[in-house]
């Protein structure tokens, strides 16, 4: 049996970006249950509803929801336990003092296989206010209509020319 290599996406979660200022990103393990696991490899999780919290020096990931295993016996895992992150103490320790920080949170962003291992993309995260929404997007729509404009002169350009 061939190894995996590279990163394969399982979940991510766009909406995120939108109501979140990222901050920092890391990356962490998962430890997980074999139906768990089976489950990810057929690409089923949802990260919408999804936070981190530290409790007595360990990071713990909740309302991740990981479907039942379809093939799964009694040995079947719930769909939105709690599941432990597996970080390094410096690192849990540095996260858990910017998360105490008014308005600080830790939010996933991304599940995928990493070399044939689960892992999951965290960050430290600071909630944006309704217009700080709207001028995000109102950002992403005026850049988005300056690069319409120039692909248009230059294929204007292209046909003249």
């Amino acid at each position: 049996m061939a190894k995996e290599k590279g990163r394969k996406l399982i979940a991510q979660n766009k909406k995120a970006h939108h109501d979140y200022t990222i901050l920092d990103t890391y990356e962490c393990g998962l430890v997980l249950t074999g139906t768990e696991v089976k489950s990810l490899r057929q690409g089923r999780a949802s990260l919408v509803d999804g936070f981190v919290t530290m409790e007595s020096n360990e990071a713990w990931l909740y309302n991740v929801h990981v479907p039942e295993y379809s093939q799964g016996t009694w040995t079947n895992h719930s769909a939105r336990r709690k599941r432990k992150l597996l970080m390094h103490r410096e690192e849990i320790d540095k996260l858990e003092r910017k998360a105490q920080e008014s308005g600080h949170t830790i939010v996933p962003l991304a599940l995928y296989f990493k070399d044939g291992r689960a892992k999951i993309e965290i960050a430290l995260a600071k909630g944006k206010k309704e217009y700080d929404k709207r001028q995000t997007l109102r950002e992403k729509q005026d850049t988005r209509e300056t690069n319409r404009a120039i692909s248009a002169v230059r294929r204007k350009q292209r046909g003249t020319v």
